[in-house]
């Protein structure tokens, strides 16, 4: 499969967002890979988007967000968990990130199941903290490139049929902005 390149991403982080549904999410540990299909995203970009870390100025945690594209953003929230974002925008945009929210397991269940201790595929991986958990995505992965085979990398996967957008989850602030994408 082809590894995304960097002009995937250089692009509205919205349309990003949605380009993202139905490619594979790939993470390497060691000689062992686990992948998924990308089933839901949310876009987040700056000026414009109350919701996003970038809004208000830039933070040592979201200055990645200011930088190039194709590179992880990964944070934690809520004093337990991490969420992954690849950093998409345009020249138009000076910040954006979109959130991988889920995915649909391909390869590797049996590590993932273990790594959240649960069997349940359809519960697996299908919200942001479930899915850093089963890929054992944490802080380390901030700032790796994902357009290089590495840790972490996303190619090619399948085309997306029919997407559906909502208001995207958890927040407060943006709520009219249908940026949560699902295949």
């Amino acid at each position: 499969m082809t590894i995304l390149p960097k002009k995937f991403y250089q692009r509205d982080t919205v349309i990003v967002a949605k380009n993202l549904l139905g490619k594979k999410l790939v993470r390497r540990v060691g000689n062992y890979e686990m992948s998924g299909i990308i089933t839901e995203t949310e876009a987040y970009r700056h000026k414009d988007d109350p919701a996003s870390h970038a809004f208000k100025k830039i933070t040592d945690r979201n200055s990645i967000m200011f930088g190039e594209v194709g590179i992880a953003y990964v944070y934690f929230t809520y004093g337990m968990h991490y969420c992954f974002n690849v950093v998409a925008k345009n020249d138009k945009i000076s910040a954006g990130a979109v959130l991988i929210r889920g995915i649909n397991p391909e390869k590797g269940i049996k590590r993932m199941q273990l790594n959240r201790g649960r069997n349940n595929l359809e519960n697996l991986t299908n919200g942001p903290a479930k899915l850093t958990q089963a890929l054992e995505i944490t802080k380390e992965h901030y700032g790796i490139d994902l357009t290089k085979k590495s840790q972490i990398y996303i190619e090619e996967g399948i085309e997306n049929k029919k997407i559906k957008k909502s208001s995207r989850i958890g927040i407060k602030e943006g709520k009219k902005m249908l940026w949560n994408f699902k295949i």
